[in-house]
C-alpha cells in the first residue's frame, strides 16, 4: 500500500505534519496566529528564564550580606526546663571545652566565640535601640567578613579593657557619631530583689562599618568580647563557618551529634527564615504568573490548529481513503503543533539564558540609552541588577513549557481524527 511505502522512509504523521509547518497557506491568518503562537511561547519562557535568575541573583546578594555579619551557625546555651538552672548559663569552661569539640568536627571551617546584648545607645540628644555584640577580633575573621566592611578605622582597634566600639554607618548617621566621639549604651537589666537596674557604660567610637544591609548597619555595634560579656549576663556563645552556606542544615547536623546536651546549634536559614520564605513564595507567584504568558501562547496554538483542520478537512478525508487509521490523523496535528511549540520553547531557552547571563551589560546599555537608573542608590544598597542562571531551573521551565504546548495539540488532532471522509468530500 502506498501509505506504507511511505511509512518505510518516513513516519507518515511526522512526514505530513512537517510539510504543514512549511507549506506556504493561503490563509493569512492561520499563518499569522502561527507566528504569534511561536512568539508567545518564545517570550514567555524567555522572561520566565530572566525573571527568575534576576531573583535567584537578588536571594544570593541577601544571603551574602546576611552572612557577612553572621555566621553559617550559631552554639548557644539550650533552653532548660529547670528553674534552679544557673541563670549565667554554661561557664567558661565549658565554652572552652565546647569550642574545642566543635573546631574537631569534619567541615567546620572556623569557631569564634561572642556575647550579645539589646541596649539603647544614647548620644544626646538623640537615642537608638542597638544590639551590642562582643567578639575578639583575631578570631572572629574565621567566621565573617567584617573586618572587610569596616570603613573608617580597624577592626583590631577593639582592644579588651579598652572601652571602644565601632557601629553601623547608619547608627552613626542617625546618632551624628564620628570617630572619637563618646556613646553611652544603657543595657536593661534587673536586680535580684526584682527592681529595674540598669547597667551605664560609655565607650568611644572608633570605627564604622558598611554591611550594605539595614538589619546589620542600623541595628549592630561591636566592642571587645570581655566589655560585653560583662552586661550579656549569660547571653553569649559560638559562632561557626562552615564551607558551604547552602549545605549549613546539614553540617549543623553534624555538629549536633556531638555537641552536650547543655548547648544547641542553630543555622542560619533558621535565623533567617523569613527573609528567603519571603523571596521563594514571590519567585513562585512570579513563575505562576509569567507561566500563563506560555499558556496563552498555548491556547493559540490550539486556535491556529483548529483553524488548520478546518482548512484540511479534504486532505484528511484523502488520506483516510488511502487507509491512514484515526491514530495517524492525530498525529499529523500533533506533529504539527509539537514542532510549533518546542521551536518556540528552543528559542525562547536560548534567548533567555543568553539575557540573563548578559543582564549586567545590557542594564547599564538601556539606562544610558533611555536615560533612566533602574536601582537608585539613594534607596537601594546595590546599583547592578544581579542574575542567577540556575541550569536545573532553565530545564523545568523548558519542560513545563513542552508539556503546554502538547497539552494544546490534543483537542484540534481529535477534532481531525473525527472527521468522516464521506462527509468531507461531498461538496468537492
Amino acid at each position: 500500500m502506498w501509505l506504507n511505502r511511505v511509512g518505510m522512509f518516513h513516519p507518515l504523521s511526522l512526514f505530513v505534519g512537517l510539510r504543514y509547518v512549511r507549506a506556504r497557506t493561503h490563509k493569512f491568518f492561520v499563518s499569522f496566529i502561527t507566528w504569534a503562537a511561536l512568539t508567545g511561547v518564545c517570550l514567555g519562557v524567555a522572561a520566565l528564564i530572566v525573571v527568575l535568575s534576576v531573583m535567584n541573583g537578588l536571594e544570593d546578594e541577601l544571603r551574602d550580606r546576611l552572612l557577612s555579619l553572621s555566621a553559617h551557625a550559631r552554639v548557644v546555651a539550650a533552653q532548660s526546663d529547670d528553674a534552679s538552672a544557673d541563670a549565667l548559663g554554661p561557664s567558661a569552661a565549658s565554652w572552652a571545652e565546647t569550642g574545642r569539640i566543635v573546631r574537631s568536627v569534619p567541615g567546620v571551617k572556623g569557631v569564634a566565640p561572642y556575647a550579645e546584648v539589646q541596649a539603647l545607645a544614647v548620644h544626646t540628644p538623640d537615642m537608638l535601640p542597638i544590639t551590642l555584640r562582643g567578639i575578639d577580633p583575631a578570631q572572629e575573621n574565621q567566621v565573617t567578613d567584617i573586618a572587610k566592611s569596616v570603613t573608617h578605622g580597624r577592626l583590631a582597634d577593639l582592644l579588651p579593657g579598652t572601652d571602644r566600639v565601632i557601629v553601623g554607618e547608619v547608627v552613626a548617621q542617625q546618632l551624628t557619631l564620628t570617630i572619637g566621639d563618646p556613646v553611652t549604651f544603657l543595657v536593661p537589666a534587673v536586680a535580684a530583689n526584682g527592681a529595674p537596674a540598669p547597667k551605664l557604660i560609655e565607650l568611644t567610637v572608633v570605627g564604622i562599618f558598611a554591611a550594605g544591609l539595614a538589619d546589620h548597619d542600623a541595628t549592630l555595634a561591636f566592642s571587645d568580647l570581655e566589655t560585653v560579656r560583662e552586661l550579656a549576663a549569660g547571653n553569649e556563645g559560638l559562632r561557626v563557618l562552615f564551607p558551604d552556606p547552602l549545605l549549613a542544615p546539614a553540617y549543623a547536623a553534624r555538629v549536633r551529634a556531638v555537641l552536650p546536651q547543655e548547648f544547641q546549634i542553630i543555622d542560619w536559614t533558621t535565623d533567617h527564615a523569613s527573609y528567603f520564605r519571603a523571596i521563594r513564595i514571590e519567585k513562585t507567584m512570579m513563575g505562576l504568573i509569567l507561566m500563563l504568558v506560555v499558556a496563552v501562547a498555548a491556547f493559540s496554538i490550539v486556535a491556529m490548529l483548529v483553524m488548520v483542520v478546518t482548512d484540511k478537512r479534504t486532505d484528511i478525508a484523502i488520506l483516510r481513503t488511502f487507509g491512514a487509521s484515526p491514530s495517524r490523523i492525530v498525529g499529523v496535528f500533533t506533529s504539527q503543533g509539537l514542532v510549533i511549540g518546542w521551536i518556540g520553547v528552543a528559542l525562547g531557552v536560548v534567548l533567555g539564558v543568553t539575557l540573563a547571563l548578559n543582564v549586567d551589560v545590557i542594564m547599564p546599555w538601556l539606562e544610558r540609552t533611555f536615560g533612566f537608573q533602574m536601582w537608585d542608590s539613594d534607596v537601594y544598597y546595590f546599583t547592578a541588577v544581579p542574575s542567577d542562571v540556575q541550569w536545573p531551573m532553565v530545564a523545568w521551565i523548558a519542560l513545563a513549557a513542552l508539556v503546554l504546548t502538547a497539552l494544546a495539540t490534543i483537542y484540534p488532532a481529535l477534532r481531525a481524527s473525527r472527521t468522516e471522509p464521506a462527509e468531507a468530500l461531498r461538496y468537492e
